[in-house]
């Protein structure tokens, strides 16, 4: 029979490492409260036991406000009502010690009165080693009664001992008078007691607490600390353009050359055209522009890892509350920029639920990394490419950086408008609070691996989609006159329907086209042009698409209209399926769709004729 046991802990505890390293699977980690916003399972690796490991989202008390947390408290609850759990994995934070011991001794008591095992995991403890500060694990042990190890999720100090304590069957095994003692002790009384036991079994952390105050005497002044964000925030987007390019130009390249040798190989006229067209032509243009997926990951990797999150939130907080938001709307927000799924999971650590619906509304409109191929190549075929400074500033980096900062703008006009027009409840008024967590060099191990498995998941979930598309884009553009006049094929003929529609935007029918197959996902736009270009070029060496777009007939103003509109339409179907379980109605995201949509064709309209007038 299998057993379960229960990973459970404080916000920013180090849970989701000390899971990956005993499971090897690869929960998001980084140094923010509330990371994980949904509960994960895995099976501990190396082992001769059948036992499940489950991953909770941390909270900081067992009386839960936001819904992360709610999460937490009642899935707890209902686990401690299962049979098959055989030990609860406290996890608490060794260089916060007496807070993490509140919480803890509230979890012990949870557990002695279900009569189930627990195990106090004191995690970052290399981190006190570092500083020359003392800790008592045996001795804190003796005093709680239950096993209590000293861990290092980032070194792997005590992992095996760990591992070696859950390939052992526990039990429970609680005398009478330790079970009273344990269900008579209130809230109040564990705080103390908390108290208490850090100054026996723990060090002076005064060290650790004066170096964070010093770094936030900086980031969170009043003045510097507001330019220390812009500037944070520019060079991140900057640098999407700066560090990537070498590695987009590789492996456009790359691609190229594999096409000119594998292209003329192959033995049928209307298998090379395919083979040219959709997978090199269509696919292809989508590959090039995954290395500004893994910057992008890395740069918010890093961000969160050295605690800088935190601090942002908390800059944000005031701005933010002028357009009905919080400070912890903020890093819902920021989240969606690598993707809006992972955004409004993390809504749910917003505390009001009108804040967290408003949430909702931003998330969507933060330029994600969907977007970014469709940013990208738009850019690049109209921005110049020049530089300064070295090449740290650049044209191309700026453009990238003020269309994310539009798509921003836009969605706090959108929750400004709408939280005017919503009474405020009586959550609303709560203060806001938010645990500043350590700062901490960022684990570059976990760090490279997430953003590898991010753009390995982009390429994985987005790849069929676009492979589909473009097949179904290359077969109506290719026939009934095999590729010899693109505007006389079956998508020449859908496209020239639609242009009506698209035509006050300077867009002709492909552009069009492209538009209307990026509704199943935005990416897919960048794969259609290709494969819509690939066919008008068929009897040419593979062109990229930046060189085909600069070589057609549309204008800068064009370009610039269709920035704005996938700065702002909802065209992603995965986000509009989340919305609709995480605010438990389709009626929001159904409203959110056309609302967005409409928007965007207005803002693209008054966009082309606008830049058009100044360009003339």
């Amino acid at each position: 029979m299998s057993a379960t046991a229960l990973l459970f802990g404080s916000p920013n505890s180090g849970k989701s490492l000390l899971f990956n390293r005993l499971t090897g699977l690869h929960q998001r980690v980084a140094n923010y409260p509330g990371i994980t916003v949904d509960i994960a399972k895995g099976t501990l690796i190396d082992s001769a036991r059948d036992l499940t490991l489950v991953d909770f989202p941390g909270t900081y008390s067992l009386r839960p406000i936001s819904g992360d947390e709610r999460v937490a408290a009642q899935g707890f609850k209902r686990m401690l009502e299962d049979s098959q759990l055989e030990t609860v994995l406290c996890i608490i934070d060794a260089t916060r010690l007496e807070k993490s011991l509140h919480f803890a001794l509230q979890v012990i008591r949870e557990c002695r009165r279900a009569e189930k095992a627990v195990v106090v995991v004191a995690n970052m403890t290399d981190i006190l080693r570092r500083h020359a500060i003392s800790f008592d694990a045996r001795g804190l042990a003796d005093q709680l009664g239950v096993p209590v190890l000293a861990v290092s999720g980032r070194t792997g100090e005590g992992i095996d001992e760990l591992r070696a304590l859950l390939e052992q069957k526990t039990s429970a095994t609680i005398d009478s008078t330790d079970a009273s003692r344990w269900l008579e002790r209130n809230d109040r009384e564990l705080a103390e007691e908390a108290a208490q036991l850090t100054q026996r079994f723990g060090g002076d952390a005064d060290v650790l607490i004066s170096s964070h105050a010093r770094l936030d005497g900086f980031f969170l002044h009043n003045v510097f600390g507001g330019i220390a964000f812009f500037v944070i925030m520019y060079l991140l987007f900057q640098a999407i353009f700066t560090w990537a390019t070498p590695v987009m130009d590789a492996v456009e390249a790359g691609i190229g050359a594999v096409a000119n040798v594998v292209v003329p190989l192959l033995p049928a006229a209307l298998l090379r055209d395919f083979t040219a067209d959709a997978l090199f032509g269509g696919v292809g243009a989508f590959l090039v522009f995954v290395p500004q997926i893994f910057v992008l990951t890395i740069i918010v990797g890093i961000l969160e890892d050295t605690g800088y999150m935190a601090r942002a939130a908390v800059i944000c907080h005031r701005p933010l509350r002028m357009f009905g938001l919080s400070g912890k709307s903020f890093v819902p927000m920021l989240s969606g920029v690598a993707c809006a799924i992972p955004g409004i999971y993390a809504a749910r650590a917003v505390d009001s639920p009108r804040r967290r619906m408003l949430t909702y509304l931003a998330v969507p409109l933060m330029p994600c990394s969907a977007r970014l191929p469709v940013y990208s190549v738009l850019i690049a075929a109209f921005i110049p490419a020049q530089t300064a400074l070295g090449g740290l500033v650049g044209l191309q980096g700026l453009a990238f950086f003020l269309i994310y900062f539009f798509g921003m703008v836009t969605a706090l006009i959108v929750t400004a408008v709408v939280s005017r027009s919503r009474p405020a409840g009586p959550m609303d008024d709560m203060p806001f609070v938010l645990e500043m967590p350590p700062y901490r060099v960022p684990s570059w191990g976990p760090l490279l691996r997430n953003a590898w498995n991010r753009s390995r998941h982009f390429v994985i979930s987005a790849g069929p989609i676009i492979f589909a598309v473009t097949g179904v884009v290359w077969v109506l553009g290719y026939f009934p006159n095999f590729g010899a006049d693109l505007g006389a094929s079956f998508l020449g003929r859908i496209g020239q329907f639609i242009e009506p529609v698209f035509e006050p935007l300077g867009l002709d029918w492909r552009y069009g086209v492209a538009i209307l197959t990026s509704f199943l996902a935005r990416e897919v736009f960048v794969g259609t042009l290709g494969t819509i270009f690939g066919i008008e070029g068929a009897d040419e060496n593979m062109v990229p698409l930046v060189a085909q777009l600069q070589s057609g007939e549309w204008t800068i103003a064009s370009g610039f209209a269709l920035l704005v509109f996938y700065a702002v339409a909802l065209q992603c179907v995965s986000t509009l399926a989340v919305l609709a379980r995480e605010a438990k109605s389709i009626k929001l995201p159904v409203q959110m769709f056309f609302g967005y949509g409409a928007l965007a064709y207005g803002l693209a309209f008054v966009t082309y004729r606008v830049v058009g007038m100044l360009t003339n």
